[in-house]
């Protein structure tokens, strides 16, 4: 993609200025045409300038988005408007949190600049952070639950034992009720261990191995009544990450779509792709990752309850009936632990889960590529 070739109606100086920036920036003419676009605005809209150029802002958003309202502010003052936590949503385009300037663009009758910055990747990050402080949190948790909890539980469960044998009818049936509720106990104390700190090793792994390995594992069992379908990206390269892990994780995440469907229209969509995005700065790091590689579990359910969706990833947050919430708390940590993203979408329909993973560092692409030539 280049969206740096001169455009008709702009100035050769115009346009070298507009395609440096590291922000997106578009032209509008008086129709909301696409006049310009540079390359961070092909990325922005997942489509190349010339494409753009074919079609209108008005193609891609509802007539009554906020974003015309700026437009139509600038054309009626001939002065920069700027609004902040727009929401772009349409079939095509899905940005939240984006802050848009708008200002008169002079060699175009009534045309406009507009730029944009993406605010959603940062809240992604932040919520991302805030996940996996809320799964130290439980690890914390745990290991005070194991220590404090564990060893008078076994007391009790012995003494309800011994209490059973010498108890009458009645009074057993309350002793086994005891029990059973000491075991249950125990197996969320037991669960909860999951969250304990582990160093993770990371190796090149191949996805799409593990997503038929998942999906394999979800048709002879708990999904066996559900259509999985498949839409992978065949050039994608390999991810860096723990095998296993990511397993845990993508089962987890596939069961939890199971569950959340109709048990005879349901249908979960596993897909992967190989998104652009940007360079992040991780806590206590100096270098920026990178997280090109996405992985996206997506169901027809009937969607994430709006109460819930901003604690989704927190310990004990759940909409199932009898359930304890541990599972999604679990996997934000597993992914944060493989310095990964994961972020949910969700409305009626269709809720998608989507895991930002990186690619093996350049030491290691060396390191598999030597050992390929020894083995050949």
């Amino acid at each position: 993609m280049s969206g740096t070739a001169p455009a008709e109606g702009l100035a050769p100086e115009a346009t070298a200025i507009l395609g440096a920036l590291p922000i997106a920036a578009v032209v509008l003419d008086a129709e909301d045409r696409f006049v310009f676009a540079n390359p961070a605005a092909e990325l922005f809209f997942q489509l190349s300038a010339a494409s753009l150029r074919a079609q209108s802002l008005r193609d891609m958003l509802p007539h009554d988005n906020r974003l015309f309202g700026v437009l139509a502010q600038v054309r009626a003052h001939d002065s920069p408007v700027s609004d902040h936590d727009l929401v772009l949503e349409s079939p095509r385009l899905r940005r939240f949190g984006v802050a848009a300037q708008a200002a008169p663009f002079p060699e175009i009758a009534s045309g406009i600049v507009l730029t944009f910055q993406d605010g959603s990747t940062a809240q992604m990050l932040d919520r991302q952070l805030n996940f996996r402080g809320a799964a130290r949190g439980a690890s914390a948790m745990a290991a005070m639950l194991a220590h404090e909890v564990k060893n008078p539980l076994s007391g009790i469960r012995g003494a309800a034992q011994l209490l059973e044998h010498g108890a009458s009818e009645g009074d057993r049936e309350l002793c086994l009720l005891i029990q059973d509720e000491v075991d249950r106990i125990r197996n969320l104390v037991e669960r909860m261990d999951m969250f304990s700190e582990r160093p993770v090793e990371q190796a090149p792994v191949n996805i799409h191995e593990v997503l038929d390995h998942v999906r394999r594992i979800a048709l002879s069992g708990f999904a066996a009544h559900l259509k999985i379908h498949q839409e992978y990206d065949p050039s994608l390269p390999p991810v860096w990450g723990n095998r296993d892990l990511l397993v845990q994780i993508l089962l987890n995440l596939v069961k939890n779509a199971a569950e959340a469907v109709d048990p005879r229209e349901g249908e979960i969509l596993l897909a992967t792709a190989y998104h652009h995005g940007v360079r992040i700065a991780v806590p206590g790091s100096l270098e920026r990752v990178h997280l090109p590689l996405q992985v996206i579990v997506r169901d027809n359910g009937p969607g994430i309850p709006e109460a819930i969706r901003a604690t989704l990833f927190e310990p004990f947050v759940t909409t199932k009936r009898g359930g304890q919430g541990l599972g999604l708390a679990l996997v934000a940590k597993l992914v944060a632990d493989q310095g990964s993203l994961i972020e949910c979408d969700s409305r009626p329909g269709r809720t998608s889960f989507r895991l930002s993973l990186p690619a093996p560092p350049p030491a290691s692409r060396q390191a598999a590529a030597q050992a390929a030539g020894r083995k050949s």
